[in-house]
Protein backbone atom coordinates (compact mmCIF):
# COMPACT_ATOMS: atom_id res chain seq x y z
CA UNK A 1 0.00 0.00 0.00
CA UNK A 2 1.32 3.47 -0.95
CA UNK A 3 2.21 5.91 1.82
CA UNK A 4 2.05 9.72 1.78
CA UNK A 5 3.31 12.33 4.23
CA UNK A 6 0.49 14.77 5.01
CA UNK A 7 1.51 17.03 7.93
CA UNK A 8 -1.46 19.39 7.47
CA UNK A 9 -4.17 16.71 7.65
CA UNK A 10 -7.08 17.29 10.06
CA UNK A 11 -8.30 14.02 11.65
CA UNK A 12 -11.75 15.54 12.18
CA UNK A 13 -12.34 15.96 8.44
CA UNK A 14 -13.54 12.95 6.40
CA UNK A 15 -11.71 14.01 3.23
CA UNK A 16 -8.23 15.21 2.36
CA UNK A 17 -6.79 16.83 -0.76
CA UNK A 18 -3.27 15.79 -1.75
CA UNK A 19 -1.15 18.75 -2.85
CA UNK A 20 -0.09 19.04 -6.47
CA UNK A 21 3.31 17.39 -6.00
CA UNK A 22 1.91 14.37 -4.15
CA UNK A 23 -1.08 14.14 -6.50
CA UNK A 24 1.17 14.05 -9.54
CA UNK A 25 3.33 11.39 -7.91
CA UNK A 26 0.30 9.29 -6.97
CA UNK A 27 -1.48 9.47 -10.31
CA UNK A 28 1.26 9.92 -12.92
CA UNK A 29 4.10 7.97 -11.32
CA UNK A 30 2.39 5.34 -9.14
CA UNK A 31 -0.56 5.01 -11.56
CA UNK A 32 -3.07 4.96 -8.70
CA UNK A 33 -6.74 5.06 -9.61
CA UNK A 34 -10.11 5.82 -8.09
CA UNK A 35 -10.89 3.33 -5.31
CA UNK A 36 -7.24 2.45 -4.60
CA UNK A 37 -6.29 2.32 -0.93
CA UNK A 38 -3.46 4.45 0.48
CA UNK A 39 -1.97 5.28 3.88
CA UNK A 40 -1.14 8.71 5.25
CA UNK A 41 1.13 9.80 8.10
CA UNK A 42 0.98 13.22 9.68
CA UNK A 43 4.38 13.22 11.41
CA UNK A 44 2.71 13.64 14.81
CA UNK A 45 1.81 9.99 15.41
CA UNK A 46 -1.27 9.65 13.23
CA UNK A 47 -1.58 6.83 10.69
CA UNK A 48 -4.56 7.15 8.33
CA UNK A 49 -6.19 4.60 6.03
CA UNK A 50 -7.87 6.16 3.00
CA UNK A 51 -8.99 5.49 -0.53
CA UNK A 52 -9.00 7.67 -3.64
CA UNK A 53 -12.29 9.40 -4.48
CA UNK A 54 -10.99 11.47 -7.39
CA UNK A 55 -7.70 10.54 -9.08
CA UNK A 56 -6.84 14.05 -10.26
CA UNK A 57 -3.12 14.61 -11.07
CA UNK A 58 -3.17 18.09 -9.50
CA UNK A 59 -5.64 17.71 -6.63
CA UNK A 60 -6.36 14.10 -5.69
CA UNK A 61 -9.26 13.72 -3.26
CA UNK A 62 -9.02 11.06 -0.55
CA UNK A 63 -11.69 9.59 1.70
CA UNK A 64 -10.38 9.01 5.24
CA UNK A 65 -11.60 5.64 6.52
CA UNK A 66 -9.79 5.25 9.84
CA UNK A 67 -7.18 6.89 12.04
CA UNK A 68 -4.67 5.23 14.34
CA UNK A 69 -3.28 7.67 16.91
CA UNK A 70 0.20 7.35 18.46
CA UNK A 71 1.13 4.71 15.89
CA UNK A 72 4.21 2.77 17.06
CA UNK A 73 4.98 5.39 19.70
CA UNK A 74 8.26 4.56 21.39
CA UNK A 75 8.81 4.47 25.15
CA UNK A 76 11.63 7.03 25.16
CA UNK A 77 12.80 10.30 23.58
CA UNK A 78 16.15 10.48 21.81
CA UNK A 79 17.84 13.74 20.85
CA UNK A 80 21.23 13.50 19.14
CA UNK A 81 23.32 16.62 18.61
CA UNK A 82 25.85 16.00 15.85
CA UNK A 83 28.47 18.15 14.17
CA UNK A 84 27.68 18.18 10.42
CA UNK A 85 30.39 16.38 8.46
CA UNK A 86 32.62 18.04 5.86
CA UNK A 87 31.08 15.72 3.27
CA UNK A 88 27.40 16.47 3.88
CA UNK A 89 26.39 13.17 2.27
CA UNK A 90 27.66 11.40 5.38
CA UNK A 91 25.35 13.49 7.56
CA UNK A 92 22.51 12.75 5.14
CA UNK A 93 23.26 9.02 5.51
CA UNK A 94 23.05 9.32 9.29
CA UNK A 95 19.74 11.16 9.16
CA UNK A 96 18.23 8.55 6.87
CA UNK A 97 19.36 5.54 8.89
CA UNK A 98 18.65 7.09 12.31
CA UNK A 99 15.13 7.93 11.19
CA UNK A 100 14.59 4.36 10.07
CA UNK A 101 15.90 3.00 13.40
CA UNK A 102 14.11 5.57 15.56
CA UNK A 103 15.04 9.09 16.66
CA UNK A 104 13.01 12.08 17.85
CA UNK A 105 15.20 15.14 17.47
CA UNK A 106 18.48 16.09 15.80
CA UNK A 107 20.52 19.22 16.44
CA UNK A 108 23.40 20.28 14.20
CA UNK A 109 26.18 21.71 16.36
CA UNK A 110 29.10 23.83 15.24
CA UNK A 111 32.20 22.97 17.26
CA UNK A 112 35.70 24.41 17.45
CA UNK A 113 37.06 21.72 15.12
CA UNK A 114 34.07 21.63 12.78
CA UNK A 115 35.05 21.65 9.12
CA UNK A 116 31.50 22.48 8.05
CA UNK A 117 29.84 25.54 9.55
CA UNK A 118 26.45 25.38 7.84
CA UNK A 119 23.90 22.97 6.41
CA UNK A 120 20.75 23.27 4.30
CA UNK A 121 18.11 22.15 6.74
CA UNK A 122 15.35 22.17 4.13
CA UNK A 123 17.17 19.58 2.03
CA UNK A 124 18.05 17.48 5.08
CA UNK A 125 14.40 17.51 6.17
CA UNK A 126 13.40 16.07 2.80
CA UNK A 127 15.73 13.14 3.45
CA UNK A 128 14.10 12.59 6.84
CA UNK A 129 10.65 12.74 5.27
CA UNK A 130 11.62 10.17 2.67
CA UNK A 131 12.98 7.92 5.43
CA UNK A 132 9.80 8.03 7.53
CA UNK A 133 7.79 7.07 4.46
CA UNK A 134 10.18 4.24 3.67
CA UNK A 135 10.10 2.86 7.22
CA UNK A 136 6.41 3.69 7.94
CA UNK A 137 7.12 5.99 10.86
CA UNK A 138 4.19 8.14 11.97
CA UNK A 139 6.45 10.56 13.88
CA UNK A 140 8.64 12.98 11.94
CA UNK A 141 11.92 13.73 13.77
CA UNK A 142 12.60 17.39 14.52
CA UNK A 143 15.69 18.79 12.78
CA UNK A 144 17.02 21.99 14.35
CA UNK A 145 18.99 24.73 12.63
CA UNK A 146 22.77 24.66 13.25
CA UNK A 147 23.81 26.21 16.57
CA UNK A 148 27.09 26.77 18.36
CA UNK A 149 28.27 24.12 20.80
CA UNK A 150 27.88 26.35 23.86
CA UNK A 151 24.44 27.48 22.71
CA UNK A 152 23.38 23.85 22.70
CA UNK A 153 24.80 23.31 26.19
CA UNK A 154 22.85 26.28 27.48
CA UNK A 155 19.49 24.96 26.32
CA UNK A 156 17.45 23.23 29.05
CA UNK A 157 16.93 19.49 28.70
CA UNK A 158 14.91 17.35 31.06
CA UNK A 159 16.64 13.97 30.93
CA UNK A 160 19.99 12.21 30.82
CA UNK A 161 22.77 13.99 28.96
CA UNK A 162 25.84 12.30 27.46
CA UNK A 163 28.90 13.31 25.48
CA UNK A 164 30.73 10.70 23.39
CA UNK A 165 34.38 11.55 22.77
CA UNK A 166 37.74 9.91 22.06
CA UNK A 167 39.90 11.96 24.42
CA UNK A 168 41.45 10.54 27.58
CA UNK A 169 39.59 10.62 30.85
CA UNK A 170 36.96 8.66 32.70
CA UNK A 171 34.24 7.31 30.44
CA UNK A 172 31.56 4.71 30.87
CA UNK A 173 29.48 2.53 28.57
CA UNK A 174 26.06 3.82 27.71
CA UNK A 175 24.47 0.59 28.90
CA UNK A 176 25.81 1.19 32.40
CA UNK A 177 24.24 4.65 32.70
CA UNK A 178 21.08 4.69 30.64
CA UNK A 179 17.78 4.62 32.54
CA UNK A 180 15.16 3.07 30.30
CA UNK A 181 11.93 4.81 29.28
CA UNK A 182 13.60 8.19 29.64
CA UNK A 183 14.72 11.24 27.68
CA UNK A 184 18.27 11.33 26.31
CA UNK A 185 20.54 13.94 24.73
CA UNK A 186 23.79 12.65 23.22
CA UNK A 187 26.57 14.85 21.79
CA UNK A 188 28.61 13.59 18.84
CA UNK A 189 31.60 15.68 17.74
CA UNK A 190 33.22 16.54 14.41
CA UNK A 191 35.88 14.55 12.54
CA UNK A 192 38.59 15.99 14.80
CA UNK A 193 36.56 15.25 17.95
CA UNK A 194 35.59 17.70 20.66
CA UNK A 195 38.33 19.86 22.15
CA UNK A 196 39.31 19.34 25.81
CA UNK A 197 37.63 22.67 26.59
CA UNK A 198 34.36 21.55 25.00
CA UNK A 199 34.47 18.27 26.89
CA UNK A 200 35.02 20.07 30.19
CA UNK A 201 32.23 22.53 29.40
CA UNK A 202 29.86 19.62 28.76
CA UNK A 203 30.87 17.85 31.96
CA UNK A 204 30.32 21.08 33.89
CA UNK A 205 26.80 21.19 32.42
CA UNK A 206 25.89 17.77 33.81
CA UNK A 207 26.78 15.70 30.76
CA UNK A 208 28.35 12.28 31.38
CA UNK A 209 31.25 11.08 29.25
CA UNK A 210 30.61 7.82 27.41
CA UNK A 211 32.45 5.52 25.05
CA UNK A 212 30.86 3.84 22.05
CA UNK A 213 33.36 1.00 21.83
CA UNK A 214 37.01 0.31 21.23
CA UNK A 215 37.10 1.45 17.59
CA UNK A 216 37.59 5.06 16.57
CA UNK A 217 34.39 5.75 14.67
CA UNK A 218 33.52 8.33 12.05
CA UNK A 219 31.15 11.05 13.19
CA UNK A 220 28.10 9.64 11.42
CA UNK A 221 28.93 6.07 12.47
CA UNK A 222 29.29 7.08 16.11
CA UNK A 223 25.95 8.90 16.00
CA UNK A 224 24.22 5.91 14.45
CA UNK A 225 25.81 3.57 17.00
CA UNK A 226 24.46 5.77 19.81
CA UNK A 227 21.03 5.73 18.18
CA UNK A 228 21.07 1.96 17.87
CA UNK A 229 22.25 1.43 21.47
CA UNK A 230 19.55 3.66 22.95
CA UNK A 231 16.80 1.93 21.00
CA UNK A 232 18.17 -1.54 21.78
CA UNK A 233 18.55 -0.87 25.50
CA UNK A 234 15.00 0.44 25.70
CA UNK A 235 13.67 -2.69 23.99
CA UNK A 236 15.45 -5.09 26.32
CA UNK A 237 15.41 -2.98 29.46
Amino acid sequence: MQLFYTPDIDPSHPQYFLNEEESKHAIRVMRLEKGDEVQLIDGKGGLYAANILDAHPKRTILQINSVTASFNKRNHYLHIAIAPTKNIERTEWFLEKATEIGIDEISLIICQRSERKEAKVERLNKIITSAIKQSIKAYHPVLNEPVGFNQLLAKPFNGQKFIAHCDKGDKTNLKNELITNGNYLILIGPEGDFTPTEINDALNNDFKAITLGESRLRTETAALEACFEVNFLNRVG
